[in-house]
């Protein structure tokens, strides 16, 4: 086979492990690490957009939770901790930091006077609307890493697996 690449990390560890453990099937490391590696470098280069708003990433995934309410713009705990996927402890914690930076406030709420709600405030709308702006922009630079038809193809095969993995009882997705 010809190779018209360099063998990248996960290539040269699975070189080692074909010589040491060759009677083990190693294949799915060469997804599975190369997705590991992108992941983190995604995150890394995320990151800095965060970082530039004063934000970290679970932070910036509850502005937008809360923006993407729509107006106005708030949400139960629970439910963003649902729509952020964290749990309801570390959603406290992403709470009272945003709420110390005036970002956000908590009210009882009118139905459940033991439910709080949060909100954002004008300033916190401000901060994640210019936020988001930039981090789709960082992400559009990051997928033209690719072309068109590879991040289309690409979409599709994480579109599948996913819902393969979320769903296991449906091999066929939806």
């Amino acid at each position: 086979m010809e190779q018209h690449q360099p063998l990248d990390r996960v290539a040269a560890i699975q070189a080692e492990w074909r010589r040491e453990r060759p009677d083990v099937d190693i294949t799915p490391q060469g997804a599975i690490g190369r997705l590991h590696r992108l992941a983190d470098r995604l995150t890394e280069e995320l990151s800095l957009v965060y970082g530039r708003y004063g934000l970290c990433e679970g932070e910036f995934d509850v502005l937008c939770a809360l923006r993407r309410a729509g107006d106005p713009y708030e949400r139960a705990p629970g439910e963003l901790a649902t729509h952020t996927m964290v749990t309801t402890g570390a959603m406290t914690k992403r709470i009272d930091r945003l709420e110390r930076a005036g970002l956000v406030t908590r009210r009882r709420s009118d139905d459940d006077q033991r439910g709080r709600i949060v909100a954002l405030t004008g300033p916190g709308r401000e901060l994640i609307d210019r936020a988001f702006t930039d981090h789709m922009r960082n992400e559009r630079h990051l997928l033209d890493l690719l072309t068109p038809e590879e991040a289309e193809s690409l979409e599709g095969l994480l579109t599948a697996w996913l819902s393969r993995m979320e769903n296991p009882h449906h091999p066929g997705g939806e």
